[in-house]
């Protein structure tokens, strides 16, 4: 009854996910009401530290490898773009060989905007792996 009482109280954050054998700390006699709603106070003298879990660790671990390689992804397209646009110049020379520079420096632009895209996708892996 005593601890029913006290989940009434608290934001329901915190009655669902505390867990009685998690609780190194006493718990305190029910309050005669629930403390008006707003930002929680802190009482003197209680020091709640955020405990997480080695499983809570190892999911958390786990979303960022597969978020990494999500983005990673990316840097794949990145080659196809390459490959294409390299490809497409080799086949614009062959019909037009007058059009070298042009084509070449159409060819370099493609290059860098594929290039580009493939290090934003290599950037956000490694954001996602060692910024989060």
């Amino acid at each position: 009854v005593r601890r029913s009482t006290r989940a009434l109280c608290q934001p329901l954050s915190a009655s669902v996910l505390s867990s009685p054998e998690a609780r190194t700390e006493q718990v305190p006699p029910p309050l005669p009401s629930c403390p008006p709603s707003g930002p929680p106070q802190a009482r003197p003298g209680t020091h709640r530290a955020i405990r997480t879990s080695a499983a809570h660790r190892d999911i958390d671990t786990a979303a960022k490898f597969i978020g990494a390689g999500a983005a990673t992804v990316g840097v794949a397209g990145s080659g196809a773009g390459i490959g294409t646009v390299f490809g497409s110049l080799i086949i614009g020379y062959a019909r037009n060989p007058s059009l070298k520079q042009q084509l070449f420096s159409y060819a370099i632009l493609g290059f860098a905007l594929s290039e580009a895209m493939g290090l934003f996708c290599l950037m956000v892996a490694f954001l996602i792996l060692f910024a989060m």
